[in-house]
């Protein structure tokens, strides 16, 4: 079977995309897009990358995803799915990165340090 693979990270979230030809079916972790989103607004920029290159109904797209939140989730996606489009035709990237679609965020999340209540909130200042 012909499939596509593509990872997407961000924050603490994976996800391993698999496009094959299809009809556009997304499925995330054995659940359908929308079930497991529900009514997360940003949800819908995760399939961005596929109308970008007009290729919303020619693949299926089998995600699993695990880590983090869900906006983490759904960034981690678009990644996952900008590179295995990129995959599937290299072509492609010309419409994909000025988009910033095949941009991996690097932000994450700044340890606690010891003596501070979060990273760098320091304890209340008491004159007296």
């Amino acid at each position: 079977m012909e499939q596509y693979y593509g990872t997407g990270r961000r924050k603490t979230s994976v996800a391993r995309v698999f496009l094959r030809p299809g009809k556009g079916k997304v499925t995330v972790n054995g659940l359908e897009f929308q079930d497991y989103f529900g009514n997360l607004v940003k949800a819908v920029s995760a399939l961005e990358p596929l109308r970008a290159v007009d290729a919303t109904n020619r693949f299926d797209a089998y995600i699993t995803v695990e880590g983090g939140g869900k906006s983490g989730q759904v960034d981690a996606i678009k990644l996952g799915i900008a590179r295995a489009l990129v995959s599937y035709n290299a072509d492609l990237r010309s419409k994909l990165k000025p988009q910033g679609f095949l941009t991996r965020d690097p932000r994450e999340v700044e340890r606690k340090k010891y003596g501070k209540h979060k990273a760098r909130r320091a304890p209340q200042y008491s004159k007296r």
